[in-house]
């Protein structure tokens, strides 16, 4: 009996604790699920008031963007984000859609004057060579036109460049074009990335040439100017009054700073100075040229000009094995080669070239070393060299009269010694038989001398082959046409329509075109096509102030001044 009570009472027991401890089970899981439950609101909360802010702060921004945009457009608010894709033009002008403008025509942009754009890449899915983050680039730019795709925006190269330099490849362009209002530029400071800028002839209306093209400027801009088959890239390094500028119907203020040398290196001739009476030691590969540049003084010219003195210019070969040719241009021709230059020389080993005052003139002048076989070390000098004149009074010498012809060198020898010059002469001198050559030569020289079968002149026979491959190898240009040397040369210089000619009024250099001005008075003045369409700007006339086309400015001077 004892043993029953005692097994029912550790039952009941045993049930009365599974029951509290049950029960404390359940109000922890009761108080775990109000403490989540507390949790998940407070996070709701926590995300609802967050979402808030951050639309509040959205809101903040578009409307600080808003107001930015209102005060950038002087009351314009334009901004688009296009796809940006490129097109072959010049300058910095871009292509949008056509529903731009309609957008700006309806806020009255244009009857504010010339349109300006910031344009900043927005930089999606960016291919980059190395793995440094990168910040979103800023240019600004004008417009050409509204013809442009939908979602579009077309960039010349100059603010693709700007925009997505070569070391950014982006999957998918897209570029922000916000309108902005910017002020007329005062000044501006250039530096060249490549040297040899300012050698260019008057490289300050090179470069005005090519900012015509432009409608803004802005400071860290990498600007491209063309100058023939030169390029040169300047960076702008300052601007004023802003750091980003309208170019359009003003007058700035251009200062060029000195070549920055710690650039990448290029592959653009330089120019080395060259100092009269100083020679210069240098090296040059096969097939590539060196140049230098001299310049010609007054003092000098004066006495150049008067048959006093003369240039010469000569090179002496330090390499057995290499040999050069030698070319000389005036500027503005800055880089002679094989198809233009005014003088040459193409004697094997050391050479030497005498200009007399014919083409000659103040001024800088390019000397030109080619290198025509192997890498040949040199030394280059330009000289003065003056001229030996008769002295007053010194004796001529002595010509006797009584001569007889020699019947095999055809020379006049005293006849009372003919006799003995024949037998002497026959024997050992040969008479080149080749017309109108004639020349004597020694018995044991006379296998050393050949004519060239084109053009007849006399060689010794190590210097026919380079003869025939300068002078007489078959030259292709560009318009066509295939000529020898001697008349390519002539070709390029006053024929071909793809020769470089210096504009008389922009002093760019240009393509001659192939066809005359269109305007009648204008082939009478022996303008070419460019310089009829260049010379119809307009400048103030130093006199009266009156604006002028350059193409009419010395009429005007003339027919209005009195000035001739």
């Amino acid at each position: 009996m004892d043993f029953e009570l005692r097994r029912a009472r550790e039952k009941l027991e045993r049930e009365q604790k599974e029951r509290k401890e049950n029960a404390r089970l359940k109000l922890e899981r009761e108080r775990k699920f109000k403490q989540e439950a507390i949790r998940q609101r407070e996070a709701i909360e926590a995300a609802q008031r967050a979402s808030r802010l951050d639309a509040a702060e959205a809101e903040f921004k578009a409307n600080q963007k808003n107001e930015e945009n209102l005060i950038a457009g002087r009351g314009i608010v334009f901004c688009r984000v296009l796809e940006a894709i490129p097109y072959q033009g010049s300058g910095d002008k871009i292509k949008l859609p056509s529903s731009c403008f309609t957008e700006l025509s309806e806020q009255g942009a244009f009857e504010k004057g010339p349109l300006h754009f910031y344009l900043s890449a927005i930089h999606q899915n960016v291919n980059r060579v190395d793995e440094t983050p990168m910040t979103n680039r800023t240019t600004h730019a004008g417009v050409l036109e509204f013809t442009a795709d939908e979602g579009f925006t077309q960039l010349p190269p100059h603010i693709w460049s700007n925009l997505f330099p070569d070391e950014y490849h982006p999957m998918t362009p897209t570029v922000e074009v916000r309108y902005v209002w910017l002020p007329k530029g005062t000044f501006a400071r250039l530096q060249p990335n490549e040297p040899g800028f300012s050698d260019i002839p008057n490289h300050k209306a090179v470069l005005e040439t090519s900012l015509r093209q432009h409608a803004t400027l802005s400071e860290g801009d990498v600007l491209t100017v063309s100058h023939g088959v030169l390029t040169y890239h300047l960076r702008v390094l300052e601007l004023k009054p802003s750091s980003s500028v309208s170019v359009l119907d003003t007058d700035i203020e251009v200062d060029v700073m000195g070549a920055d040398l710690t650039a990448d290196g290029t592959s653009q001739p330089i120019l080395i100075p060259l100092t009269l009476g100083k020679p210069e030691d240098g090296a040059v590969e096969e097939g590539k040229y060196i140049y230098y540049k001299f310049s010609i003084d007054d003092a000098t010219w004066v006495g150049v000009s008067s048959g006093d003195a003369e240039i010469e210019v000569k090179i002496d070969s330090k390499t057995q094995d290499g040999d050069t040719d030698l070319y000389i241009s005036r500027h503005p021709l800055l880089f002679p080669t094989q198809h233009q230059h005014r003088w040459s020389s193409h004697d094997i080993g050391s050479k030497s070239l005498v200009l007399g005052s014919q083409g000659l003139g103040i001024g800088a002048y390019t000397v030109g070393v080619f290198g025509f076989k192997g890498t040949t070390k040199y030394q280059l000098s330009v000289t003065v060299q003056n001229k030996l004149k008769p002295m007053l009074g010194q004796q001529t010498s002595f010509v006797e009269t009584d001569t007889v012809e020699c019947r095999n060198c055809k020379h006049y020898i005293p006849s009372r010694s003919v006799a003995l010059h024949e037998a002497y002469c026959v024997r050992h001198n040969i008479v080149c038989q080749y017309a109108n050559c004639g020349i004597v030569l020694r018995r044991g020289e006379a296998e050393n001398h050949i004519h060239c079968g084109k053009c007849g002149q006399a060689f010794q026979k190590e210097e026919i082959e380079k003869h025939m491959k300068v002078f007489h190898e078959p030259l292709d240009c560009p318009c066509g046409v295939v000529l020898e040397k001697e008349k390519m040369v002539q070709h390029q210089s006053f024929e071909c329509h793809f020769r470089l000619i210096t504009c008389r009024f922009c002093g760019d250099m240009v393509q001659a075109g192939n066809s005359a001005a269109v305007d009648a008075r204008d082939r009478l003045r022996g303008l070419t096509e460019h310089e009829s369409l260049c010379g119809c700007r307009t400048a103030p006339c130093d006199s009266c102030g009156r604006a002028v086309m350059l193409k009419d400015m010395d009429i005007h001077q003339i027919a209005v001044h009195q000035k001739g």
